[in-house]
């Protein structure tokens, strides 16, 4: 019995989804479950004339605002692993629900608007994550508009977080245009194709060699020298530092349109832990093995 339980466990991803209003975390939310092939297109935050609201959004107030008030459970299938997902409400007069939700998730995505960087609160739900050290996916949203160079959002990171920044995928082109994104470990240029308001999945393309210099040019070397910039300043990726919470993965790209959703969600299946032991607030570590305990 013990070993069947561990073995589930070892499948399970939970991880919350937070951010400061606005920062596109309920768009990400539903473009992870387009990806993970639970939704056959995707709706819109702010429903209006045929479109189709956002499922996380389940209240008749969150429809009518677009925006989220309590948090939402979403468990869904993906490869091997069985995802769940916890959408947070992002205003501070519902931050106690998300407070609660942060205690009991093995892992957090922190959406930032790349125009705003460090939200007041951002910061402040992150601050719950580190007493607890949870490990944090960074994604650098809204990549497709003018706004904050990706060097500046790392710089915000790593000045008001005390974070450490490890790219992952790395935005290609001018600021406020995407052209592709740098998948850093395969020193690959992603090419995506949109479709309309990004309610279905587009053709990905991964490019090496003259293929992806044709088309990267002079903004493909810029990614690289960010990239190793970035791995020289902060010591690269190291997976020990990312699961005690002093380092994060560092992904980019467009909630909106589709960009950069399915390399975030391919990282948390191979890099987000699964249940781990619980302290007791007797301050015994309680295994995930152990008889059931809940926070009431």
């Amino acid at each position: 019995m013990t070993s069947d339980v561990l073995a589930e466990a070892s499948r399970r991803r939970s991880f919350a989804i937070i951010s400061h209003p606005d920062a596109g975390k309920t768009t990400l939310t539903e473009k992870l479950l387009l990806y993970a092939g639970v939704v056959q297109s995707a709706g819109a935050v702010k429903a209006r004339g045929g479109r189709t609201a956002a499922r996380s959004d389940w209240m008749e107030m969150e429809r009518e605002r677009g925006i989220s008030v309590s948090s939402t459970v979403l468990q869904f299938p993906y490869g091997d692993c069985v995802i769940n997902l916890l959408d947070t409400p992002g205003h501070r007069d519902f931050s106690e629900d998300t407070y609660r939700v942060l205690t009991a998730v093995d892992a957090a995505v922190m959406v930032l608007d790349s125009a705003k960087g460090i939200e007041p609160q951002t910061r402040k739900l992150f601050e719950v994550c580190r007493a607890q050290n949870t490990p944090i996916l960074t994604f650098l949203n809204k990549q497709d508009r003018p706004g904050l160079t990706p060097l500046e959002l790392a710089d915000d990171i790593a000045q008001t977080l005390q974070l450490a920044v490890a790219p992952m995928a790395w935005p290609v082109g001018p600021n406020g245009e995407l052209i592709g994104l740098l998948d850093v470990a395969a020193d690959e240029l992603i090419r995506y194709d949109r479709t309309a308001r990004g309610a279905f999945i587009g053709a990905e393309e991964r490019l090496k060699g003259e293929d992806a210099e044709a088309l990267g040019g002079k903004w493909l070397q810029q990614a690289r020298e960010e990239t190793e910039l970035l791995g020289v300043a902060d010591g690269g990726w190291d997976l020990e530092m990312f699961r005690a919470g002093h380092l994060t993965a560092t992904f980019a790209g467009s909630a909106l349109t589709n960009v950069g959703v399915r390399q975030l969600l391919d990282a948390l299946v191979a890099i987000a832990p699964s249940p781990t032991p619980r302290t007791q607030r007797d301050g015994v570590e309680r295994a995930i093995d152990a008889p059931f305990a809940g926070i009431v």
